[in-house]
């Protein structure tokens, strides 16, 4: 069992998939988690999956205090947890892991609460599915932990709040409130926005053009299926930070018409030219591997038959072979029963795995 920063025991109030994730990463890693929802079926649901114990068991052991509660509560209510968690266990360490920071804090703070025990947190994780039934003890593994103390923090609350994303396997990042919602209104929050506009523009589409639909459209639409009720809350309450945003994708995409109607004008492609070029330019500044500068690859396709056990064979293989897989994406074919692979690999290692793997009777195209 993996040693932690954090002794327990952890109360998490909210069991929804960010919560239930995080008692099962703590459970896993032997600290003591218990767990409170409003809602009884996705507290016994977390119970159920290990996620921790009804918070009723530590509660009646009179006397007994968590060391740190966890509110994974909906944006619009994060606020109202905080201050009655700090009041029902007056020796805990309490967190958040809202999306948005800022207008939670300066809502505590305006109802005049004690914030030395309150530091808010957001681990940048998650996935389209939600609640407990969702839930992985492994979502947070090398994924930034942003902890954004404020100056009336204390330094043992700061420090737990760092301990539980390190215990959780995560990568801690220190930003202030604002900061990191300036971050995230450009990272998170748009690129959101941008999928589920892009996702409603299908309604009503015949299904026969639907059906030749690739990667590049499942990639981008992937995160149009998120939850709508938690993003309202998440959007609103980072309207300010993120409609700076928009404005310019609307200047952007202005600018995209305005060519697009005269396409044969002087300095028309030229400009379709800059435009796609700009986007190169932002695409290559996200980090890479492990947070590392971007690096190029090698790419190939193995198709494989679509029968049990196939991808399994194909990625024991490459092990064997001795290649490092640096990413890996799955297709299907339209119209036949084969799946295709794409394998990222290091451009040196290409030319070498491509001649194993037809030497093992794969089909691979370049």
């Amino acid at each position: 069992m993996a040693s932690t920063h954090l002794a327990g025991p952890v109360v998490v109030v909210g069991t929804g998939l960010l919560g239930a994730s995080i008692g099962l990463g703590l459970e896993h890693r032997g600290v003591p988690v218990f767990l409170e929802d409003p809602s009884p079926t996705n507290q016994a649901v977390a119970v159920d999956i290990g996620a921790g114990r009804p918070v009723a068991e530590l509660d009646a052991d009179s006397g007994a205090q968590p060391q740190l509660v966890v509110v994974a509560a909906p944006p619009d209510v994060t606020a109202s947890v905080v201050e009655r968690s700090l009041a029902r266990w007056p020796r805990a360490v309490v967190v958040d892991i809202a999306s948005v920071k800022a207008g939670i804090l300066t809502e505590l703070r305006g109802r005049s609460v004690d914030l030395s025990r309150y530091v808010g947190t957001h681990p940048m994780a998650g996935r389209e599915k939600s609640g407990p039934v969702a839930a992985r003890g492994e979502l947070f593994t090398s994924m930034p932990w942003v902890v954004c103390a404020h100056a009336g923090a204390s330094d043992d609350a700061v420090r737990l709040a760092k301990a539980l994303g390190a215990d959780l396997g995560a990568i801690v990042a220190e930003f202030d409130a604002d900061e990191h919602d300036e971050a995230v209104a450009l990272v998170s929050h748009l690129p959101q926005v941008m999928s589920s506009h892009l996702a409603s523009r299908l309604q009503g589409t015949d299904l026969r053009l639907l059906s030749l639909a690739g990667n590049g459209l499942r990639d981008t639409t992937r995160i149009a299926a998120s939850d709508p009720a938690l993003w309202v809350q998440i959007l609103g309450a980072n309207a300010e930070k993120l409609v700076k945003h928009l404005y310019g994708v609307r200047e952007d995409v202005e600018r995209l018409i305005n060519t697009l109607e005269a396409p044969t004008a002087p300095g028309a492609r030229l400009d379709l030219a800059q435009l796609m070029s700009e986007g190169n330019a932002g695409q290559a500044r996200i980090p890479g591997k492990h947070g590392g500068p971007p690096q190029a690859f090698s790419w190939l396709t193995v198709l494989v038959d679509d029968r049990p056990g196939q991808i399994a064979r194909l990625l024991t293989e490459i092990g064997e072979i001795g290649v490092n897989l640096e990413d890996l994406r799955l297709d299907h074919s339209s119209g036949r029963n084969v799946g295709m692979v794409e394998i990222s690999v290091l451009p040196s290692k290409h030319d070498d795995l491509v001649v194993e793997l037809e030497e093992r009777g794969w089909r691979v195209l370049q």
